[in-house]
């Protein structure tokens, strides 16, 4: 697939967010906020025993950072617990389709390390090393 075509999904997913929105009854929920650049976001987990039967994320941020929380709540959708702490940088690269670079990598990240976060706080676990990094 071309760049452009990467480009234009993660505009897309910018101006159009799919899972946008507050979860009033969630199971689980973290907030996360990238100072260095202000993009701001919660995430919101629905779960049926270890696995996410809905999620729902609400934020502002720049075009990365919206779009790559768009692409990662539908990726999400149907994981398991364990799915969601084996997620790294590399899985959020291949969920968007592009390398952000140095630059916007925390943007593209930021929904990654929240939902992790959201995860490890339901599982009353320490977030790890690599989580804490991203």
């Amino acid at each position: 697939m071309a760049l452009d075509l990467y480009a234009e999904d993660i505009v897309s997913h910018y101006e159009h967010p799919h899972n946008a929105g507050v979860m009033k009854d969630a199971d689980a929920s973290f907030h996360n906020y990238n100072a260095s650049c202000g993009d701001d976001i919660t995430i919101y987990l629905k779960l049926d025993k270890d696995k996410i039967t809905d999620i729902k994320f609400k934020g502002t941020g720049c075009a990365v950072s919206v779009a790559s929380a768009s692409m990662l709540t539908d990726f999400a959708k149907g994981k398991s617990l364990k799915d969601v702490e084996g997620m790294n940088v590399k899985t959020i690269i291949g969920i968007i389709g592009i390398d952000p670079g140095p630059a916007r990598l925390k943007c593209a990240t930021l929904s990654l390390r929240t939902l992790k976060e959201a995860v490890f706080l339901y599982e009353h676990k320490e977030a790890d090393r690599e989580t804490k990094a991203l």
